[in-house]
Parts: C-alpha cells; sequence; structure tokens
C-alpha cells in the first residue's frame, strides 16, 4: 500500500512536538543546574533559576498538544477516505 504523504513531509503537529521536545529539555538542564548546588554545598540560585525549570512541564504540554494535533489529522484523514 502505498502513503498518500511523502515521509519528508511534515505532519500537524510536527513542529509542536519538536518544540516541546526543545523547551522540555531546556528545562531539564536548568533543572540540573538549578539542583547542583544544593549536592555541591554552594549558595543556592535565586527563585528566578527554579522557575525556569517550570519549562519541563510546559515543554511536556506542547509536545502532547502536537501529539493531539497528529492524532486529530490523521482521524481527519481517515473519516475522508472512507
Amino acid at each position: 500500500m502505498r502513503s498518500e504523504t511523502p515521509s519528508t513531509s511534515a505532519a500537524p503537529g510536527d513542529g509542536l512536538v519538536r518544540a516541546g521536545g526543545i523547551v522540555f529539555v531546556v528545562g531539564a538542564v536548568a533543572t540540573l543546574v538549578t539542583v547542583a548546588p544544593l549536592f555541591l554545598g554552594t549558595d543556592p540560585f535565586p527563585p528566578v533559576a527554579y522557575a525556569v525549570c517550570m519549562l519541563m512541564g510546559v515543554g511536556f504540554v506542547i509536545a502532547a498538544a502536537g501529539v493531539l494535533r497528529s492524532i486529530a489529522a490523521q482521524r481527519r484523514q481517515a473519516r475522508s477516505a472512507r
């Protein structure tokens, strides 16, 4: 069976998944950097640094929205093919 879309074309939601992954990684790195002083015995970072750690959750939500958008597009495509 041949696919209707080429494998190189971006499906709906792909950009959101990629952006969410990048935001998640930035948040994960910020979390590691923020927690490191607690283990090293140095002065902790200011509260703003802890707020950057919230990007992990934001990235996860963005990626999940991309997955849901992709699912919705595939469902619409399957319904129109019937």
